[in-house]
């Protein structure tokens, strides 16, 4: 009978997280509040590559990159007068090789006729470690966040749906901002469990945003993230975010492996 009664309760728990994950909504995990203060940069650091860098966009072509959807056909974005800028159309797009530990500069702009509200509004997201197509990873938002409401954990700074940035550093649209980023990759034992969870701290525009933070997990727009994938090196994706606003630019791309 106690068997019975324990198999019972097994089976219970498992149509409850069914039916809790069907009726999960993008709205369960955004996060309206506390908004993080406003903070003026001082100067916005568009850092030339050092020495030891791989050089990902330098402004002439997109060499480095993939489709997302077919790695066997080439990034199908704009590249004009040195600025990479999103093609809606062709998807996101991913690097050719692979990284575990690295520091990441990457400039980008939100155009200066700039329509839309919310994260209907420059919308876009860089993906820190991706496994390929389907493979969420995890994303740093990029979004119009000078004086545009939305959801503090979708702002720019933000670590996706998990964690607000500090403080809000943005600039107007029209401007080129710029993120540093020091990635320290998940490490798992040898049944997947995890070891160490990844870690970020972010710069943007020269300030503090993330603060080596441990993440939950990749990316997940509806439900919580978790760690259910073990991985090594991946791949750094940007993303041709689907909203209907004018696409934004990228320029000076480059990765330092650590």
């Amino acid at each position: 009978m106690k068997i019975k009664y324990s198999l019972s309760l097994v089976l219970l728990s498992f149509m409850m997280t069914n039916i809790q994950a069907q009726n999960a909504k993008p709205e369960d995990t955004e996060v309206w509040s506390p908004e993080p203060p406003k903070v003026t940069p001082s100067k916005v650091i568009y850092a030339k590559p050092p020495s030891d860098a791989v050089v990902l966009f330098d402004g002439k072509n997109l060499d480095e990159w993939v489709s997302n959807a077919d790695r066997d056909k080439p990034a199908d974005w704009t590249v004009k007068s040195g600025i990479l800028t999103v093609n809606k159309n062709a998807g996101n797009i991913e690097t050719k090789k692979s990284f575990g530990n690295y520091q990441l500069h990457i400039e980008w702009c939100i155009p200066k006729n700039i329509t839309g509200s919310g994260q209907g509004r420059g919308n876009s997201g860089i993906f820190l470690a991706s496994l390929g197509k389907g493979d969420p990873g995890y994303e740093i938002q990029v979004l119009d966040s000078y004086d545009n409401k939305t959801y503090v954990n979708g702002m720019a700074g933000s670590i996706y749906k998990q964690f607000a940035p500090l403080c809000n550093p943005t600039l107007k649209p029209g401007n080129w901002q710029a993120y540093d980023i020091a990635w320290k990759a998940p490490t798992f034992n040898e049944d997947g469990s995890v070891k160490s969870p990844a870690t970020v701290t972010i710069y943007l525009n020269g300030v503090l945003v993330q603060n080596n933070v441990a993440l939950l997990g990749p990316t997940q727009y509806i439900g919580k993230p978790s760690y259910s994938v073990k991985h090594g090196a991946a791949l750094i994706k940007l993303q041709a975010h689907g909203d209907k606003s004018e696409p934004i630019s990228f320029r000076n791309i480059w990765v330092r492996e650590l």
